[in-house]
């Protein structure tokens, strides 16, 4: 017989080669950082809701995947997601509890701003079976420890006191309890890595060269005003003059009074003025790239349509990784939980979660529905016909005289 015993271990020891060298972005100081990055910077935004949005979009299903109705319905219920195949004529039913699949979604995916999003799994007896009842984020800015065993697997985590509580001890979550989403993960130590940390540096540098631009504008829009004294030995005249010249501003009341023989002017900057637009543009550039959503730098002015279809076509594969590796997490961690916890038993086959491939959603034009119609794709109905006049703000349909509605 084999010998199964691991006899290595994955938890870091120590300061790891592999770990994050910058202190602003080590956890759990990194969650205010891209906090920040998020909040004040709209290229940032544009990023995060670049790669978060496509997910959110797409339909998400449970697929059956040959398990018994039963356990199919109670995942369905408790997700509130429509089954894989159902022609909607039965609508989700929900079990009362507080899980919505596409707001646990918003939040899971917040993994890809902070490195690692955990959730609390609390479970209520309704109709005598251990129904899903709520799936509790538990915000990094709380965290206070993360608790790893040896062979690398969580164990727990704790988080800071409640504010005003009593009892100053830690709340203690253990690995049973929770369900995690880790985005590349590089060091075993549960904190993944931030879809922005490429781009912190060029968010850093960006939001310098901006400051200065604003300087530069300020100071050089106008130019420099300067005061020639009309008696160079009259300190008194030389201190009032500094002082006007450094409190002159434009507008359209602006104006001195100057002692005669005495001269103010406005300097203008001599040679060549040196932008920082253009670097602001490249660091604007480089953050985007930190999500391969260099789609977002297209500005129009012409190019390789072949490489804006290639920049697309990765990108919406990246995509499509992201909600495939939320979903391996939720069937292995939550949905085969579910139905052991509902049904007392261990093994499958369980419910799946599925999604529609990213970008597959499209506009359906009239053109096209005449085209697909005509074809003999889609057969014309009642519910088709409402859905075209809703879609089009027609008018409802009416019944022509001494004709009944179904007519």
């Amino acid at each position: 017989m084999a010998d199964t015993t691991e006899t290595g271990y994955a938890k870091p020891v120590g300061v790891s080669r592999l770990a994050e060298t910058n202190f602003e972005l080590k956890w759990p100081q990194s969650v205010r950082q891209y906090s920040r990055m998020v909040r004040e910077d709209a290229q940032v935004k544009s990023l995060i809701k670049g790669v978060t949005l496509p997910p959110q979009r797409t339909t998400w299903r449970i697929d059956p995947n040959g398990a018994d109705v039963a356990r199919v319905q109670l995942v369905a219920e408790d997700l509130r997601l429509p089954v894989l195949g159902d022609d909607g004529s039965n609508p989700v039913s929900s079990s009362g509890g507080h899980v919505s699949w596409q707001e646990h979604l918003y939040w899971a995916l917040q993994s890809l701003t902070y490195g690692v999003m955990f959730f609390e799994k609390v479970y209520k007896i309704v109709d005598g079976r251990d129904r899903l009842w709520k799936l509790a984020p538990r915000m990094p800015d709380t965290i206070a420890k993360i608790n790893i065993a040896d062979d690398g697997g969580l164990e727990s985590i704790e988080q800071n006191p409640r504010p005003g509580a009593r009892d100053a001890k830690p709340i203690v979550i253990p690995v049973e309890r929770l369900l995690v989403y880790v985005h590349d993960p590089v060091v075993q130590d549960w904190t993944g890595t931030s879809m922005l940390r490429p781009a912190y540096k060029h968010w850093v540098l960006k939001d310098q060269l901006m400051r200065l631009e604003a300087q530069v504008l300020e100071r050089n829009g106008m130019g420099v005003p300067v005061y020639t004294t009309a008696n160079p030995e009259d300190r008194e005249e030389l201190d009032r003059g500094q002082k006007l010249a450094a409190g002159l501003r434009a507008g359209s009341e602006a104006g001195a009074s100057i002692p005669f023989g005495a001269k103010l002017e406005i300097a203008g900057t001599k040679g060549q003025l040196v932008s920082p637009r253009e670097a602001i543009d490249f660091h604007n550039r480089e953050i985007t790239k930190a999500g391969l959503a260099h789609v977002l730098n297209l500005d129009g002015k012409g190019g390789s349509y072949a490489l804006a279809e290639t920049q697309l076509d990765m990108f919406i594969q990246s995509l499509q990784t992201i909600g495939e590796q939320i979903a391996t997490v939720a069937n292995k961690y939550l949905i085969e939980e579910m139905v052991d916890i509902a049904f007392d038993s261990t093994g499958g086959p369980y419910p799946r979660l599925v999604f529609d491939p990213i970008g597959s959603k499209k506009e359906l034009t009239a053109e096209s529905l005449s085209i697909l119609t005509n074809s003999g794709v889609i057969l014309p109905d009642k519910d088709l016909e409402e859905e075209v006049r809703r879609r089009y703000s027609l008018p409802p349909k009416r019944p022509l005289p001494n004709q009944t509605e179904d007519s």
